[in-house]
């Protein structure tokens, strides 16, 4: 990798998340119907990617973690707190979504 492109993606990391930068948050159909399936919401996971917990995942992608307030149902049983994790390739200055995990507490 160029020089250039190493400062880049170290910047990116290291400054725009952190500041709130806003980068773009697009979406894989896999993650689109993990969604769907896990019961989290386009919002939600674009707030987690934003604003959440950054980690190393597998594969040089990219894991990002947020707790929600829910203080409802999900699948016939009450629970106070929703997690959002998303797992993403960063794309120049955007994030692809490849897939999301949630977790109710």
């Amino acid at each position: 990798m160029a020089s250039w492109a190493r400062v880049r993606d170290r910047f990116l990391k290291e400054h725009c998340h952190k500041e709130g930068y806003s980068m773009a948050v697009r979406f894989h159909p896999h993650a689109q119907e993990r969604m769907s399936e896990r019961g989290a919401t386009e919002d939600e996971v674009k707030a987690t990617v934003q604003q959440g917990e950054q980690f190393a995942a597998k594969f040089g992608r990219t894991g990002f973690r947020r707790n929600f307030a829910l203080d409802g149902e999900w699948r016939g049983r009450h629970y106070k707190t929703k997690q959002v994790e998303a797992y993403a390739a960063q794309e120049g200055t955007d994030w692809l979504v490849i897939t999301v995990i949630t977790r109710f507490f």
